[in-house]
């Protein structure tokens, strides 16, 4: 089997069970491996450390399957990761209140570059790796046999495939094909979503406990969602009794689907407002014109992809949660969030520190929010959590 020789002292991230190895610690590729092909890790002394997917074209060189000698990379150890993967989610699978969520979450399930995500009974996959792209036959002919599936969509279009010299690629793979739209629950609550279209693979299934957060808060009163999407939040506040929400986002077909998703849980689309604009935009307008609310949701897209755009992202967080706590009457509570992995939660908490300093208010971390159970976080792999979050209150 070909392998890859790490440079002196660069095999302690492997030894900690980090899955990465990036193409600086390599000392050399002994033999000539195919893209994604299976190659032994040996340290610079030629002790063996694990095997790993190769990637030739990526900063990230390796992702790794496994730290065992005996484990052998064939399609039982892909049937055996699923399987392990699938069963650990059987009592969200088991909650009728609930359709939708994430089946396998790749590095943490360790399944690297690997997204299931079950919609009903459609699963909808991202490969977006090499390593698993050479396995893409062994694992759909698994997840047609394993459990309830009906269908399987691909949403293999992130940008990260560009990295490892691959292009996007979507479309129906095997059995029943999924309009369009379709409804999912969530916690009894209905939701129209596009598997074909929509962000991520169709939903943003990583806020599911913190909607259901917002929809448990009383006195939710007038709220401001940002970066609304198809109105998750707005949904989850609504049902709570608020009287009243702003929705924005820069998307007007997103926000329609946010409408409908207003009528199919019989909510009162009157107290709903619309806004197709820019977020930093119409926070400088709201605040000019004197608007307060009672709760301001912040839930933006990734601002930092990579380490080298974490300054930029953090002026941007910075710039809107300032705003945000100009625009909270006393006593409100600010919902705030960052998706970047490259900004570490400790970073978060400082940036929107600085932004309540400057904006002259005390604020009170009342409540830290994260990725769900079925988003799992492996402890020798921090990247894992990515999303991070604050409820803060503005004291009077």
């Amino acid at each position: 089997m070909n392998e890859i020789k790490l440079k002196p002292g660069r095999e302690r991230s492997v030894l900690k069970r980090h899955p990465w190895i990036f193409s600086g610690a390599i000392a050399k590729v002994i033999g000539q491996p195919d893209e994604g092909e299976t190659v032994e890790v040996i340290s610079h002394q030629g002790d063996w450390l694990a095997r790993a997917a190769y990637s030739p074209h990526s900063q990230i060189r390796s992702r790794i399957w496994s730290w065992d000698r005996d484990e052998i990379i064939d399609a039982e150890f892909f049937q055996r990761r699923l399987r392990k993967s699938i069963r650990a989610r059987q009592l969200l699978a088991s909650d009728r209140s609930t359709s939708a969520y994430r089946e396998v979450h790749a590095e943490s399930d360790g399944i690297p570059g690997l997204i299931v995500d079950r919609y009903n009974e459609i699963r909808v996959l991202q490969m977006l790796s090499v390593g698993i792209e050479r396995w893409k036959d062994v694992i759909v002919d698994f997840l047609k046999q394993e459990g309830d599936c009906a269908g399987i969509y691909e949403r293999s279009d992130a940008e990260v495939r560009q990295l490892e010299g691959l292009s996007p690629r979507v479309g129906h793979v095997w059995g029943k094909k999924p309009d369009g739209e379709f409804e999912i629950s969530e916690y009894d609550l209905r939701f129209r979503v596009n598997i074909h279209s929509g962000h991520k693979t169709g939903f943003y299934l990583d806020q599911r406990e913190n909607r259901r957060l917002v929809r448990n808060t009383t006195d939710v009163g007038e709220v401001l969602n940002c970066f609304a999407y198809t109105g998750g939040f707005t949904i989850a506040a609504m049902a709570a009794g608020a009287e009243s929400v702003i929705s924005i986002d820069t998307s007007a077909k997103v926000l329609e689907l946010g409408r409908e998703n207003i009528t199919l849980n019989e909510l009162s689309d009157d107290r709903c407002e619309w806004v197709i604009g820019d977020v930093f935009t119409e926070l400088r307008r709201l605040r000019d014109e004197n608007q307060k609310f009672d709760t301001i949701i912040l839930d933006p897209p990734r601002f930092a992809r990579t380490k080298s755009q974490v300054k930029n992202a953090a002026r941007g967080y910075k710039d809107i949660n300032l705003l945000a706590f100009k625009l909270l009457k006393p006593e409100g509570l600010l919902y705030t969030f960052s998706c970047s992995g490259a900004i570490t939660p400790e970073l978060f908490n400082k940036i929107v520190a600085g932004a309540a300093l400057d904006a002259d208010v005390t604020a009170t971390v009342v409540q830290w929010m994260y990725q769900p159970t079925d988003h799992p976080v492996l402890l020798s792999f921090p990247e894992g959590r990515y999303l991070k979050g604050l409820v803060c209150r503005v004291t009077s």
